[in-house]
């Protein structure tokens, strides 16, 4: 399970945190882009502001308190700014599936790797042994941010993408090293 105690979670260019009232517009924004309606496995097919902030004050909360789910703002670590979001879902005693986006303004800057190194250690301080996800095998963008993060792809498959038309899927795995050991890295 997760555990909140760690976060927020930050280095000098992102902090990873929970969502907030003021991340409402420029998340439902963000989820108006058409790479994120492509890409990302939204659970709504359309987000306002007012269904953003229900979905923090319900769903989000929820899943935080219980520890098997983590809606998170991807931020500027200066400005604390929403640049995105980054989701692990599907958590077990030992794994979840981690899955992210950005708002266009906020790519080509190296923020998804390094809020995914983030979400690698946290998951590391929760004692998770292992991260999972899976992405459209034409989504090069993704497939680079999960390959520069020490994830690895262990099988193709078809799948059903937020569109709801059936796409090839590559399955990505990251074993995580135990919290313990000294030499662990994100």
């Amino acid at each position: 399970m997760l555990d909140i105690s760690f976060l927020p979670v930050s280095d000098d260019r992102v902090r990873l945190r929970a969502m907030a009232h003021a991340d409402a517009t420029a998340y439902a924004q963000g989820t108006e882009d058409e790479a994120v309606r492509a890409f990302a496995h939204l659970p709504a097919p359309q987000y306002t502001p007012d269904s953003v902030i229900r979905m923090i004050d319900g769903t989000i909360a929820e899943g935080l308190a219980r520890g098997d789910l983590a809606i998170l703002t991807i931020a500027d670590a200066v400005t604390d700014r929403f640049a995105g979001s980054l989701v692990l879902f599907d958590v077990t005693e030992d794994a979840a599936e981690v899955g992210f986006w950005l708002r266009p303004e906020a790519r080509g800057a190296s923020l998804t790797s390094a809020a995914l190194g983030l979400a690698v250690l946290w998951a590391q301080q929760s004692g998770l042994r292992a991260l999972t996800a899976r992405t459209s095998a034409d989504n090069m963008a993704s497939r680079h941010v999960l390959a520069k993060g020490g994830f690895l792809p262990i099988r193709r498959a078809r799948g059903t993408a937020p569109s709801g038309s059936q796409v090839d899927l590559v399955h990505y795995e990251r074993v995580l090293p135990d919290r313990e050991d000294p030499d662990a890295s994100s």
